[in-house]
């Protein structure tokens, strides 16, 4: 046994970046919950996105924050959360993906990734939502963008997904396959099939997941979900295949 080899991680070791995110929201979460009901109330008016912040009509209202919130509540939003199955329902379906992402893109990326797919999520919210004045919160857009992301990569050979990896860091920088040749794979297909399915039978059936009373933000999931999709390419450093290598994923030889 050669002694010298370099000890393989496990798949599901959290990388640095992800942990710092999950914490954030954690510890935001837990000091909104020490907070008297009226300084609760201020915080979710100051950062909670409230499409209702940008009536232009005569009907319009003022919200804590003035016009510096309508900008900051874009992504602000995404880090406060109803209760603790909220935020756990999230986390739990970030922690897979969202390690993967992290590992990649490095935690400048991944940041900012995050802060677009949810500004992408709540610009969703408020074109199918005019003068709603509930608010949204959640991870939840930024949560679909990175499984989105994940999912560009995610089945090619020695990838998470596929049956034939390597250990984290290595599954992580596979390269990825262009968006049309990612859709015409059928695992990535079944896959998007089963996510839309799902939010829109939450969505439509107004079942809420974590937040006791809320309904499903399904439309700011979709998206963040298409931002991710579609903005991986410009956070990914790892180079694609060449397009003489362009094979379906399963026939794509494992990274070494």
């Amino acid at each position: 046994m050669d002694s010298s080899a370099p000890p393989r991680e496990p798949i599901l070791t959290l990388p640095g970046a992800l942990t710092a995110y999950v914490a954030l929201l954690a510890i935001i979460h837990g000091v909104c919950a020490l907070l008297p009901l009226d300084l609760d109330d201020l915080v979710f008016g100051l950062f909670a996105f409230i499409p209702k912040r940008y009536d232009q009509t005569l009907l319009a209202m003022p919200f804590a924050g003035g016009t510096p919130a309508k900008i900051w509540t874009f992504v602000s939003y995404s880090l406060l959360h109803a209760n603790l199955s909220h935020i756990g329902f999230n986390v739990l379906w970030l922690l897979p993906f969202g390690s993967a992402l992290a590992r990649r893109f490095g935690a400048v990326r991944f940041f900012l990734f995050m802060a677009v797919t949810a500004a992408a999520g709540a610009a969703a919210h408020l074109l199918t939502h005019e003068h709603a004045l509930a608010p949204m919160i959640g991870a939840s857009a930024s949560v679909s963008g990175a499984m989105a992301a994940a999912i560009r990569f995610a089945f090619v050979r020695g990838s998470f997904l596929s049956f034939n990896r390597g250990d984290a860091d290595e599954a992580a920088r596979v390269p990825a396959l262009p968006l049309l040749r990612s859709l015409r794979d059928p695992r990535v297909l079944a896959f998007l099939a089963i996510w839309f399915g799902t939010n829109i039978i939450f969505g439509v059936g107004s079942i809420a997941i974590g937040a006791e009373g809320a309904s499903v933000a399904w439309q700011a999931h979709i998206g963040g979900f298409f931002a991710g999709l579609l903005l991986f390419s410009l956070f990914d450093p790892i180079p694609r295949l060449p397009r003489e290598f362009d094979a379906p994923s399963s026939d794509l030889a494992e990274p070494h």
